[in-house]
């Protein structure tokens, strides 16, 4: 059963790891790749990635991707997303920090963003979901 809007958006905004999928050319499949994302309901949905990866390189050409995010226990559920870019900045250290936080542990938050350092230059890419699918399964444990 499809999730209406208010229950979509909240899906969405709860800290899942998503799935990120952009065109990667004619003559390939998606690049579909494991990442963390932002979202806050009605809001646009933002990630962060390196300024020079394939993944950039490929959401400027395309100039839009898709977020899938899933829940299997206890129930079987998931919300996919799919629109344009809206924008694309340097990732500021608050955002940084925001979506860090958002996944690990208070703890870890300060060694990771150190560690980050190391990675290179970050973007913020916004998308402006527009196409929605979802579904609602039921509870695992009732098969």
């Amino acid at each position: 059963m499809p999730l209406n809007p208010e229950e979509r958006q909240q899906f969405l905004a709860q800290p899942h790891i998503a799935a990120l999928a952009v065109s990667a050319g004619a003559d390939r499949g998606p690049l579909n790749v494991p990442i963390w994302y932002q979202y806050v309901p009605g809001g646009e949905v933002w990630v962060l990635t390196g300024a020079q990866s394939q993944k950039m390189r490929r959401i400027t050409e395309a100039g839009r991707f898709s977020l899938m995010v899933e829940e299997v226990e206890p129930r079987v559920r998931y919300v996919s997303v799919e629109g344009p870019v809206t924008r694309v900045e340097p990732t500021t250290d608050a955002q940084h920090r925001e979506m860090v936080a958002r996944y690990l542990p208070a703890d870890k938050v300060e060694a990771y963003l150190a560690y980050a350092e190391s990675l290179g230059d970050q973007v913020t890419v916004s998308m402006r979901p527009e196409h929605w699918l979802s579904a609602d399964m039921g509870d695992i444990r009732e098969i």
